[in-house]
């Protein structure tokens, strides 16, 4: 019988900007008792990298232009946090309902850019999105295997809605070592049909998995670790392979 396990990890202190993350993550692990082991999958969440990175942005230093002001204004909304959703943004995709939906520069499409507001100190700082969440991912798995010893995957986590569901869940935007899809056509199911658009998002899977135990609110757990999932690994897979190509888009 397959097992695994989900391990959150507790003790990081308060990331700062220059912070090494990676070696954050090495030393809770080892602290809590449960060290990093070859194949073990480490799920971060986007806000850490970004503090970590210095993607973070006071909004009392935001000056909002006019059509920032303008969208602001019947949602309610803070016209410098509109400002900065604005700037990490290709283009707006749908707005209604006090929500604003963009598409981000990495081509994410989600509310706000990505721009987080929770688990950031100061009540007018925001969090961006990394710049290359899969660059990041990478940098934190090459400095653990440093460390290590240890052939580890990385996953960078943002939470995001769903457009015809109910509640957010996790999702990867920023991978490293495993492919974020795995490729299951041309399989046999249990009564011998051969599958055929069967593809799985599995490092999305891993990302909502991983939120069962990483904390949102008070329990300051930013990643954790995944045990005994055998993924297939990859050297040069990106996140962006998990988005939908503009044109097979039904919702747009």
């Amino acid at each position: 019988m397959s097992t695994i396990q989900i391990i959150g990890l507790k003790g990081l202190p308060i990331v700062k900007e220059g912070d090494n993350l990676a070696k954050l993550i090495c030393e809770a692990t080892e602290k809590q008792g449960t060290p990093i082991r070859n194949g073990d999958i480490i799920v971060v969440t986007h806000v850490v990298v970004s503090r970590a990175e210095g993607k973070i942005v006071n909004l009392d230093e935001v000056k909002p232009s006019e059509f920032a002001k303008k969208i602001a204004e019947p949602y309610g909304k803070d016209p410098a946090l509109v400002e900065v959703v604005l700037r990490e943004s290709k283009s707006i995709v749908r707005m209604g309902y006090g929500k604003l939906i963009t598409e981000t520069k990495h081509g994410f499409v989600c509310a706000n850019s990505g721009v987080d507001i929770s688990n950031v100190p100061g009540e007018r700082v925001v969090a961006l999105l990394p710049e290359d969440p899969d660059a990041s991912a990478q940098k934190i798995r090459e400095e653990i295997r440093r460390l290590t010893g240890c052939d580890v995957a990385v996953i960078i986590s943002d939470t995001h809605g769903r457009p015809l569901r109910e509640g957010e869940i996790n999702i990867a935007i920023g991978v490293a070592g495993l492919k974020p899809i795995r490729d299951r056509r041309g399989e046999k199911d249990l009564f011998g049909y051969v599958l055929r658009v069967k593809q799985t998002a599995i490092a999305d899977e891993l990302a909502s998995a991983a939120e069962l135990v990483i904390g949102q609110a008070d329990e300051g757990v930013p990643a954790a670790i995944i045990r005994g999932y055998q993924y297939p690994k990859s050297e040069n897979a990106k996140a962006t392979e998990l988005v939908r190509p503009k044109e097979k888009d039904l919702f747009r």
